[in-house]
């Protein structure tokens, strides 16, 4: 081989390398941003779970919008028309983990809902392993039973606790997210942030459907809501969601679907720590007996 080979080999690997690093760094501060969003919904005073879904879904998608118009100099249908139907199903998947990680909220508590979503990773290598063809070692698959065993002994615990419902819609929102994370690899010669928009415009017209159809109090009308409130879920949609996906969604590009994962459970780490510090919600112990496994396996 020449030295001129040699030397493209060399920059093509130093550039790879400076990639991942960068991704890594992305994908950890994402998860920083959404460990914000379990202590500002506990700060929530009055807004149902919809109102929250639709407002800061809302709030999601004008940001988003914002972004992409900058990334892409104002060509918004252009960028969205590349995603493709990739982009498309990316963003139904964001959105199923949206509403079942607030529903989740509303039945347990913060640091149960963020371990058992700490199960992600692991779902992500299976499922990264069905449509990538991404290899799945045996320590992958000993984790997996591993993690399996904490996830039922949370969901287990939720049978005493009474908080059965919210530990089931927490697992549909990690099955979910590890779905979106797989895609988003799928999708990574794309800018795959239109999807995010897709999540919340999908995510705040189920919400309002919903919301609609359903008598009040369960759940008043979606204007009844107040200033406070909305400004919490507007932070949500700003800032915990906003800036984590897209971090989450450019570090996509140069890491690995479980890495990705893995790399944002500082969201795990944190939220408990923020609700601990903020309202003082202490978890289960079923929720540190199962999370921990969860962390173990991880």
């Amino acid at each position: 081989m020449s030295e001129r080979s040699v030397a493209a080999v060399e920059a093509a690997l130093g550039a790879e390398s400076a990639g991942y690093a960068r991704g890594v760094a992305l994908v950890a501060l994402a998860g920083v941003f959404w460990s914000l969003g379990g202590i500002l919904v506990r700060w929530i005073e009055a807004a149902s779970a919809w109102q929250i879904i639709v407002y800061r879904s809302l709030a999601l998608v004008l940001t988003l919008l914002a972004i992409i118009a900058l990334r892409h100099r104002g060509h918004l249908r252009a960028a969205f028309v590349a995603a493709g139907w990739n982009g498309v199903a990316a963003g139904a998947c964001l959105a199923g983990g949206f509403i079942g990680f607030i529903l989740a909220l509303h039945h347990t508590t913060v640091a149960n809902t963020l371990f058992v979503l700490g199960a992600a990773p692991l779902f992500a290598a299976l499922l990264g392993r069905w449509l990538l063809g991404e290899a799945v070692r045996r320590a992958t698959w000993l984790a997996i039973t591993l993690a399996s065993c904490g996830i039922t002994i949370m969901v287990g615990g939720g049978l005493v606790l009474g908080t059965l419902a919210g530990n089931l819609f927490a697992l549909g929102a990690s099955l979910c997210f590890a779905m979106f994370s797989v895609l988003l690899r799928r999708g990574r010669e794309s800018d795959m942030l239109p999807c995010v928009g897709y999540a919340g415009m999908i995510s705040a017209i189920v919400a309002a459907l919903v919301a609609a159809g359903l008598p009040e109090p369960a759940s008043p009308p979606l204007f009844a809501i107040g200033a406070r409130d909305l400004a919490l879920c507007v932070a949500m949609g700003v800032v915990a969601l906003g800036l984590g996906l897209t971090c989450f969604t450019l570090g996509a590009r140069h890491v690995p679907a479980v890495e990705m994962t893995l790399l944002s459970l500082t969201e795990l780490v944190l939220g408990p720590l923020w609700v601990w510090l903020g309202v003082g919600e202490v978890p289960s112990g079923y929720t540190l007996v199962g999370g921990g496994i969860v962390l173990a396996a991880i």
